[in-house]
């Protein structure tokens, strides 16, 4: 059996047969055979550690046989290192002549050696020095319009002699008041080529936006300064925008794209009729519509609030700025809307009606130390009528008018000191005493929460308030038991007037 499968000793002994050698090469017989003692030698060595950790068992015989070992490889690296000897390369010959001048114009070389192709090109004799540089034929430039500067006084500035300055400025008042171009108006300039460094430069050309709705433009012909109007098509459709009051008003009303200006204008607005904190819950829809201009060439603007509605569900609150006096004139509603002083104009509600409550329960901040009736006299000592609320504040403190009136008094009185009377149409009323100074003058008409003087303590006083009166048909009454409140009613032209700009407004799509 072991004939037919393993044909050698050496097959069965590699598959581990009894007469099995160790794996690996075979034993050496004759001639090839390794003596014993070089075995043994061999052996020996194999087992010594010739290259062994020098930071350990530092000073033993192991630890010098390695540093002996490290010496000879150092040592043997060194003697058979070829060693470092130059190179020997091919050197350019030197430059001379025009060659020279060439490379010489063309390089740069250290300033620390004295050269001076780095500061400039090297010069010939076709390079002439010039006195001074030219200048250019014509310079651009731009000026912004300050606030309170003079439309001459920019130019001037800008380097326009004030001969030009005086003809661009009177060309441009032809067109449009210079004072009424706003502040931050950007002025392109182009300046001409002048005959001598000691003048200014003409003005060749001059373009700025002098109205939301016109381009000027100025430039110099043979005949002088000429002027071109370009004009730009503006889109005056209010823009209405609508939305839920949330549980906060104001922040749902920003939230929503309301210029912050439109929303206190707004709130200003309603809480002449109902109140924000307690009357308006999160379910209210609110409505405003402000004027807004948009020009062709793409910028927007933005006006006052025309229209302020609230939609409650029960009620609905609708309220139209409205001025009669720039009605009748056919002004724009941007014009109107600039303030509520023209023409006397105010919030009124879809009839055409207008009521305008106080501004708060008091004239100034304070506290009430005196009511109105019976008291003993802090100075007289006996008990008498007090026909007012006295009010404590600081010295100083503003006192601000109820309601819209007229002034028929301001000036000393008695026991009142400093005194301010005001009357308010209805047979109302109001008495304001023991001020500090006066801020208004007999005669003239206060608006609601006008500030009409300060507190003080003129007059017999104990000290600074304010000693307030209301009466109604000349006689004295609380004033913590009327409503202070002005109230009108458009009619005539004026509701004619209304009722078209209110149909105007509620036409307005929400968005547009």
């Amino acid at each position: 059996m072991r004939d037919v499968y393993l044909g050698t000793e050496q097959e069965l002994g590699l598959a581990g047969g009894i007469d099995a050698r160790g794996f690996g090469r075979a034993a050496a017989t004759g001639s090839d055979a390794i003596p014993r003692g070089v075995t043994r030698l061999h052996d020996a060595a194999a087992r010594i550690d010739w290259v062994p950790d020098l930071g350990s068992a530092i000073g033993s015989a192991t630890w010098w046989r390695g540093l002996a070992t490290c010496t000879a490889l150092c040592a043997a690296t060194v003697m058979l290192a070829p060693g470092f000897r130059p190179l020997t390369g091919s050197v350019p010959a030197p430059l001379a002549g025009s060659a020279r001048e060439q490379a010489r114009a063309l390089a740069i070389a250290p300033l620390g050696q004295g050269a001076d192709t780095g500061r400039r090109m090297a010069a010939n004799d076709l390079v002439v020095p010039l006195a001074q540089a030219p200048e250019r034929p014509s310079v651009d430039l731009a000026a912004t319009l300050g606030q309170g500067d003079a439309f001459d006084r920019v130019l001037i500035r800008a380097g326009v002699s004030r001969r030009d300055a005086s003809a661009a400025s009177a060309l441009i008042a032809q067109t449009v008041d210079p004072g009424a171009i706003p502040a931050g108006t950007r002025i392109a300039l182009t300046l001409g080529r002048r005959a001598d460094r000691t003048v200014a430069r003409p003005l060749e050309s001059l373009a700025v936006r002098a109205r939301f709705d016109l381009d000027v433009s100025l430039h110099r012909t043979a005949a002088g300064l000429a002027m071109t109007r370009a004009a730009i098509a503006v889109d005056r459709t209010p823009l209405r925008i609508q939305g839920l009051a949330g549980s906060s008003l104001y922040r749902s009303m920003r939230a929503a794209g309301v210029p912050a200006k439109a929303v206190e204008t707004y709130i200003k607005a309603i809480a002449t009729r109902l109140s924000i904190g307690r009357d308006v819950s999160a379910t209210d829809r609110f409505d405003l519509i402000v004027a807004r201009e948009r020009a062709a060439t793409g910028e927007t603007r933005i006006g006052a609030l025309l229209f302020a509605g609230i939609d409650q569900g029960r009620r609905t609150l609708q309220l139209v700025r409205f001025a009669p006096a720039a009605a009748t004139n056919n002004q724009s509603d941007l014009a109107t809307a600039e303030g509520e002083d023209a023409g006397r104009g105010g919030w009124f509600d879809a009839n055409g009606q207008t009521e305008r409550r106080a501004v708060s329960g008091m004239p100034v901040i304070g506290r009430i130390t005196s009511g109105f009736g019976l008291r003993v006299h802090p100075l007289l000592g006996f008990t008498r009528m007090h026909k007012g609320l006295d009010i404590g504040a600081p010295r100083g403190a503003p006192i601000h008018a109820m309601t819209d009136g007229v002034v028929s008094f301001a000036g000393r009185t008695g026991g009142y000191g400093n005194f301010v009377k005001l009357v308010h149409g209805g047979g109302l009323a109001s008495g304001y005493g023991h001020m500090s100074r006066i801020a208004v003058a007999s005669g003239t008409r206060v608006r609601q929460g006008q500030v009409i003087g300060y507190v003080g303590s003129t007059g017999m006083s104990t000290g600074p308030h304010l000693h307030w009166e209301v009466w109604r048909n000349g006689g004295a009454i609380n004033p913590r038991s009327v409503s202070l409140a002005s109230a009108a009613r458009l009619s005539g032209p004026a509701l004619r007037a209304f009722k078209a700009r209110v149909a105007r407004l509620l036409a307005v799509r929400t968005g547009t």
